[in-house]
């Protein structure tokens, strides 16, 4: 042991001596380093000034030759706009939020925001400054989208920005309030979304369109009901996961599917041959749909995100051209994947956070034509007309290696496996252009790259060649200019990329190429812009490549990928099964990594499939809650009306039903789903589900009660109007008295009525609903969707709220208590024991004091 010491002693010396990077710490970005930087300079100054090793703070690097050189030959803008363009994109972006429709105060909110904040500073500006720091985005409905543009010196100086800061940190935190991008909030709005649609939103991650989503589908939705829809939310990285399921758990709806698969593997969940009958699967009743397809689908792919330069600086460093090159090929998969999933006379909405041609238009109009006229571009012009948008290009060429290309004509033969025909406006291959179509061959375009090598490999001798004008280049034929392009300097926002696709009709088994064997590749990073040559059959989980036609009927393998034989490395890249890590619920729902217990693919004949079949390892079930003693106990003690569907609506996610801790609920369409998915031998690797209805109350007077579950505040507003028992109608005094010290004796209750229901309630879990305009609670109280209500404990001798404390101090500050006369009278009826405790604190006070 002592010689492995040394060992590893001398490696440790050698690799100091060496200054070998340290792989395992993250290297700062610019913006922290610079960050750190100032702090040293500001806390030691002097020490600064005299440290050569130590360079003083400069600002953030916000040029790029390379991204400069790049757009102005595609043309994205015009030359007379470039500097305003640039300009734009070197300035920070302005912060945006968005109110959520679905909270119960959203139009105390909005009034809040055009009757106090907007007119107090208008009444305040001078310099015109601060009436341009708040106000509504104004193509977004409803004002119900805002933005804010004020530096922290305007905070430091105006009482009105620092009281607005304020109430949007308080807002956001509760959930009443989302922060997002402005242009971030434009696609859902191009959906079309009615509230009986099936959504899926494949790339869903944070979380804060799959939001506008869920409000959508809510819409024109009674109290006490749920909508026939439903969301499902996919995105393929764990720790991106948790983060959307933070991000829909303020929703708190039943109508939530949140998954984790690779987007382009996104399984369609067939019934499976094996399960002749929905009782072998311990399911009721046999589902009413057959496979899992959808009226809507959000295909925000993962992109380059250029568009995105002014809230992360950091990517002017890091950009260039093969970036957008590089990922083409999934966004093309992806694509497909979600049009297959789309039901015929559905709609999806392709959009990216990038201005790069090859990531929009390139990938639409490869979609578009290999869809062969069963999906068309909709024509959105005439929707939204205050949006400022640009139309869609149609030239535009591929930037690779240092090199200008026109057409897949000009790609070197070394470069064939890294940029496709589908990069360029025709979609052309090498063999369909004739000599006469360019003007330069292959071979003599080899040639005058043969010479040398620039930043990227490859350096031209003929300024010319590399700088041809976009009047040379291909042109497309298809209608690309409905697509939508938002520059930032239009309207102060981010860039973004929009297209809006409608399926006609089921897509066609498309004949496919074989790839050419080229010999071994030469990078890795070739292997990915190869993804687009594979094709999506229609309604399948079945990605092939192949020569010859494919009929649908053989298309109906789940999640199994074949490909020819190029080499092992393509094959390694392109048939990658769902790299995610395995995971498990921690005790707030989330999904956490588990340790080991990964799951690979299974190699067969030569083939390797995706796995689908069996349990998730790593991931907690979806078990359907049929403890048939437990659910009469709950709908009996809080007297839950028949009328409210409770059979096959309940899951939970341990196997282990005897210790149950959370009991979540499920919306019929919801219900539909999980039955079909466990037909289809459980496809679905769901991390999220329906919104938490029941918790176990593990304290002793939890289990002395009747009921051992209590109503969770997220399940609460659905089964409200739904309860008759266990519910106490409180006068505004002590609706506040409770919310303010959040315990309180039965004997301190101001109202004697009030103290005699809570006394007669059975221990356990209630429901405190505030009575309005103070008036006396009939027999038969009606609540709807604007009555409030919190979670309590009845004790022994008191009442408890089971609500956080921020959920209270926003509902004392929405309660309409805020009149003099009630403050007044609020602390003449303050409890005897909240009176007698606050003496006690005072008398303690003085005496420390007088000790002093």
């Amino acid at each position: 042991m002592g010689g492995g010491r040394n060992r590893s002693s001398r490696t440790q010396r050698r690799h100091f001596k060496q200054g070998r990077e340290n792989v395992w710490k993250r290297n700062k970005s610019d913006s922290e380093q610079q960050e750190d930087n100032q702090d040293n300079k500001n806390n030691n100054p002097d020490e600064n000034s005299n440290n050569p090793t130590n360079p003083p703070w400069e600002p953030l690097t916000t040029q790029n030759p390379s991204f400069d050189e790049y757009y102005k030959e595609q043309g994205v803008v015009a030359a007379e706009e470039w500097d305003a363009f640039m300009e734009c994109l070197r300035t920070a972006l302005p912060a945006a939020f968005r109110i959520n429709s679905s909270s119960p105060f959203y139009n105390d909110i909005r009034s809040q925001l055009e009757n106090d904040f907007m007119k107090s500073l208008l009444a305040e500006g001078t310099d015109g400054s601060e009436m341009e720091a708040i106000r509504p985005l104004p193509w977004y409905p409803d004002n119900l989208a805002w933005h804010s543009n004020f530096s922290r010196k305007q905070l430091r100086k105006n009482q009105t920005l620092e009281r607005f800061h304020s109430f949007l940190k308080l807002e956001n935190e509760i959930g009443n309030i989302t922060r997002q991008e402005a242009v971030s909030m434009v696609p859902p709005l191009f959906l079309d979304v009615c509230p009986h649609h099936f959504v899926l939103d494949m790339c869903a991650a944070p979380g804060s369109k799959t939001f506008q989503l869920l409000e959508m589908i809510h819409q024109l939705t009674s109290p006490g009901s749920l909508p026939n829809g439903l969301v499902v939310a996919n995105d393929v990285d764990i720790q991106r996961c948790n983060l959307l399921i933070h991000q829909t758990k303020r929703m708190s709806t039943a109508n939530l599917i949140v998954t984790t698969h690779e987007a382009q593997h996104f399984p369609s969940c067939h019934h499976n041959r094996s399960c002749q009958n929905a009782s072998e699967c311990g399911i009721v009743t046999k589902p009413d749909i057959s496979q899992l397809l959808f009226d809507r689908v959000l295909c925000d792919v993962p992109c380059s995100g250029d568009g995105t330069l002014r809230k992360a600086p950091d990517i002017w460093r890091k950009w260039n051209p093969g970036m957008g090159n590089g990922l083409h090929g999934l966004q093309i998969l992806i694509a497909m994947r979600g049009l297959s999933l789309l039901k015929v006379g559905g709609r999806m909405v392709y959009s990216t956070c990038s201005m790069n041609p090859i990531e929009n238009e390139a990938v639409v109009a490869e979609i578009l034509r290999r869809c062969k006229g069963s999906v068309e571009l909709v024509d959105v012009s005439s929707e939204l007309q205050q949006l400022v948008r640009r139309p869609g290009l149609k030239k535009w060429k591929v930037r690779d290696k240092g090199l200008w290309l026109n057409s897949y004509r000009d790609v070197p033969e070394n470069r064939k496996a890294a940029v496709v025909p589908s990069m360029f406006p025709t979609g052309r291959t090498f063999e369909d252009i004739s000599d006469n179509d360019c003007a330069i061959s292959t071979e003599e375009l080899c040639t005058k790259i043969s010479n040398g090598n620039s930043e990227d490999g490859i350096e031209l001798e003929d300024d010319s060649v590399a700088n041809t004008n976009l009047s040379d280049v291909e042109e497309s034929t298809l209608p690309l200019e409905h697509c939508m392009r938002i520059a930032p300097h239009d309207q102060n926002t981010g860039a973004f990329f929009i297209a809006v696709l409608h399926k006609i009709s089921a897509l066609p088994a498309v004949q496919k190429k074989s790839l050419r064997s080229t010999g071994k590749l030469s990078s890795s990073k070739n292997v990915q812009a190869q993804n687009a040559t594979c094709e999506v059959k229609e309604d399948t989980d079945f990605i092939e490549i192949t020569d010859g036609p494919v009929s649908e009927a053989d298309a109906q393998v789940p999640e199994t990928v074949s490909v020819s034989s190029h080499t092992d490395e393509m094959a390694e890249a392109v048939l990658d099964a769902d790299p995610s890590i395995p995971s498990k619920e921690n005790e707030a729902g989330d999904i956490q990594p588990s340790k080991g217990n990964k799951s690979g693919p299974e190699v067969v004949g030569g083939k390797r499939k995706l796995q689908v079949q069996g349990k998730w390892i790593g991931v907690d079930p979806v078990i359907f809650y049929r403890d048939d003693s437990i659910v009469s106990k709950i709908k009996e003690f809080y007297g839950i009306k028949e009328s409210f569907p409770f059979n096959g609506h309940l899951v939970t996610r341990n196997s282990d039903t005897s210790h149950v801790k959370r009991i979540y609920y499920v919306s019929n369409s919801v219900k539909e789903v999980l039955e079909l998915n466990l037909l289809a031998g459980q496809q679905l690797k769901i991390a999220s589900v329906g919104v938490k209805m029941f918790e176990r109350q593990t304290s002793k007077e939890g289990t002395a009660s009747a009921c051992s579950f209590r109503i969770s505040s997220e399940g609460l507003p659905l089964l409200l109007p739904h309860v008759t028992k266990q519910i106490l109608y409180a006068s505004t005094v002590d609706f506040k008295h409770l919310l303010q010290y959040k315990s309180i004796k039965f004997a301190d209750f101001t109202d004697a009525e009030f103290r005699s229901q809570a006394s007669n309630l059975s221990l356990g879990c209630c429901i405190l609903v505030l009575i309005k305009d103070n008036q006396k609670a009939p027999d038969t109280y009606q609540v709807d969707a604007s009555s409030t209500a919190i979670g309590c404990w009845r004790g022994r001798n008191s009442i408890s709220v089971m609500v956080t404390a921020i959920d209270c101090q926003e509902l004392l500050e929405r309660m309409p208590m805020h009149l003099e006369t009630d403050l007044a009278s609020s602390e003449e009826n303050k409890p005897s024991s909240v009176q007698a405790a606050e003496a006690v604190v005072e008398m303690k006070d003085a005496e420390i004091k007088e000790e002093n």
